[in-house]
């Protein structure tokens, strides 16, 4: 995955149009998106929707409410026997969320299907979660990705702003990017960016993720379908990248020693490891996956 967009769960019209979007993944969005009063209709409308999406488009995923809401059970009865590829879970106090979530969807999976669903959980939406991306193991079974951002965390902790003027994220708001890259790279799942808000700043957009991709972020959200070119591109190894990973490989598969060089610059385990990741990015976004 290297795009994902979210579409607002009670829009007709949007959650049609999301097939076409060019984005990896689509999320349904039962939660900011929705008002209120009109959950239940958008539980009803997505779980439709879901039910009749192509397996042959983007991936489809659920953001369900907050597992403390008064609508989250609700979410997972009506959707989960739905067969999305996966929920997304937000405003996470800790990585055991996961597991409670984990329980309420294994009595609602087709039987044919026990554990298939995914997890992506909105990682950095309150200070405990953030901060225990560092103490605890966020690695399991059904988890897909990680995904940061600063809005909900902006206000949990009274922050007036988390950008600098120049654009950049404050202090609190880089730790939290930093932990969720790290603690999903340490699950062995997708560490993904956050969404950029302006989405008509294309410019700024493509710096953001592409400074995400060089940090090791594997993929970006989006809140509209425009930037989701501008997400693939940036997510997608270049020709070079891919030039560059295939000659590691083939270097370092011929060493006996398991150092070498390529020009002029010794090459090793972690650039083999570097050289493989690049080439199942390829490989992945070629398949759609």
């Amino acid at each position: 995955m290297r795009s994902l967009l979210f579409v607002p769960g009670n829009s007709a019209k949007m959650l049609a149009k999301s097939a076409s979007s060019g984005a990896d993944v689509v999320i349904f969005d039962l939660e900011d998106a929705v008002h209120p009063d009109a959950k239940a209709e958008a539980r009803e409308l997505t779980g439709k929707t879901v039910r009749e999406a192509s397996r042959d488009g983007p991936q489809v995923y659920v953001r369900v409410n907050s597992l403390d809401s008064a609508w989250c059970e609700a979410d997972i009865e009506a959707i989960v026997p739905s067969r999305p590829h996966g929920l997304m879970l937000p405003k996470l106090t800790g990585p055991h969320d996961l597991d409670r979530l984990d329980a309420l969807m294994a009595r609602h999976e087709p039987a044919d299907a026990k554990g298939a669903t995914r997890i992506i959980a909105v990682c950095t939406e309150t200070p405990a979660a953030t901060l225990s991306l560092a103490a605890a193991s966020w690695q399991r079974p059904r988890l897909a990705g990680l995904l940061w951002g600063g809005e909900d965390l902006s206000a949990e902790i009274g922050a007036s702003a988390n950008r600098e003027t120049g654009g950049a994220y404050t202090a609190p708001f880089q730790l939290a990017r930093s932990l969720c890259l790290l603690a999903a790279r340490a699950a062995g799942v997708v560490p993904i960016d956050a969404v950029f808000t302006n989405f008509r700043d294309g410019e700024g957009l493509a710096l953001e993720a592409a400074a995400a991709r060089r940090d090791g972020f594997g993929a970006k959200a989006a809140i509209h379908p425009n930037p989701i070119g501008i997400i693939n591109a940036a997510f997608t190894p270049t020709e070079a990248e891919r030039a560059w990973a295939s000659r590691v490989i083939t270097a370092l598969e011929a060493s006996r020693s398991g150092v070498t060089q390529i020009d002029g610059m010794m090459i090793d385990a972690p650039h083999l490891a570097q050289a493989r990741r690049i080439l199942a990015a390829a490989a992945s976004d070629r398949s759609g996956r």
